[in-house]
């Protein structure tokens, strides 16, 4: 049974919650998350027969909006579905993400990129979501991993593997959180973090690679605090990357496209509870 860490699949019809044991999970529910799945389920039936699987649905909202705001569930309990669109809003920065892009790829974990400054202060940078399209996770690693719990997923040291290596389209989003960042800064972020990468998984022969991809970010680019930078591993290991909606180049990489989703869901993560909720939750898709 399919059980997300917030339930954005609406093209399925409601099914009772699952409420992991600890067997399956590292993260257990209280009593009134317990009672309040219940009462869901109970819900769940009576809006079957309407058209509930639109965005916006007000059970859905309702729903949802209960969940998020019980801090017991350690990072989507800082979630809440925005009433005016299909959005997850990050209660700890304000940042609203679509909980769908492109369609079909889903919302699978909110995190935050922090950089310390000068040995002396953490400043939050961005925040991201990560997006997968849930057919290419069960096309991809379906056949893998769909017999096995979703305790046995992320515990198989190889997922992480094969999820960065597979052809899956995925998307980063980063939405800028600190108001003096400029594109410089950007461009030599990346210049350090992912060179530090294609290093790791392809040597050191790959400076030319690694500069195609950072002179993507011009300093005609002006990126001042909501500005959406958007990460794309398109079929075909096919990294397109946008800012503010305009596209500013594609490169097909295999080795550029793990290189930059090993920041976000890899071995050292930017943010390590980000990483653990998107293996949680591709984990719950890959359930028959």
């Amino acid at each position: 049974m399919v059980s997300l860490r917030f339930p954005f699949s609406f093209s399925q019809p409601p099914k009772p919650p699952h409420i992991p044991s600890s067997s399956s999970t590292s993260r257990p529910f209280n009593a009134a998350v317990v009672a309040a799945s219940a009462a869901a389920a109970v819900a769940g039936v009576a809006v079957y027969s309407k058209d509930w699987t639109k965005p916006g649905h007000p059970f859905l909202q309702d729903a949802l909006n209960f969940f998020f705001a019980n801090r017991s569930l350690p990072l989507w309990g800082s979630l809440s579905l925005n009433d005016s669109s299909n959005s997850v809003v990050d209660s700890r920065t304000g940042v609203s993400f679509p909980s769908v892009l492109a369609g079909s790829r889903q919302l699978l974990g909110v995190g935050m990129r922090k950089k310390r400054i000068l040995g002396l202060k953490n400043i939050d940078v961005y925040a991201f979501g990560v997006y997968a399209d849930c057919n290419d996770i069960r096309k991809f690693l379906g056949e893998k991993y769909g017999k096995l719990s979703s305790s046995e997923i992320t515990e198989n040291k190889q997922f992480s593997d094969d999820l960065l290596e597979s052809d899956i389209s995925v998307t980063v989003r980063l939405q800028i959180i600190y108001s003096k960042l400029s594109i410089r800064s950007v461009r030599s972020a990346f210049e350090e973090s992912v060179g530090s990468r294609l290093r790791k998984f392809g040597g050191s022969d790959n400076a030319e690679l690694l500069q195609r991809f950072t002179s993507q970010f011009k300093d005609e680019y002006k990126i001042p605090r909501g500005s959406v930078i958007e990460l794309g591993k398109e079929q075909g290991h096919v990294l397109r990357t946008t800012i503010d909606g305009k596209d500013v180049g594609s490169i097909e990489s295999k080795l550029l496209c793990r290189s930059i989703l090993d920041l976000y869901i890899g071995e050292e993560p930017f943010d390590k509870q980000a990483k653990e909720d998107v293996n949680f939750n591709v984990a719950s898709l890959l359930q028959k």
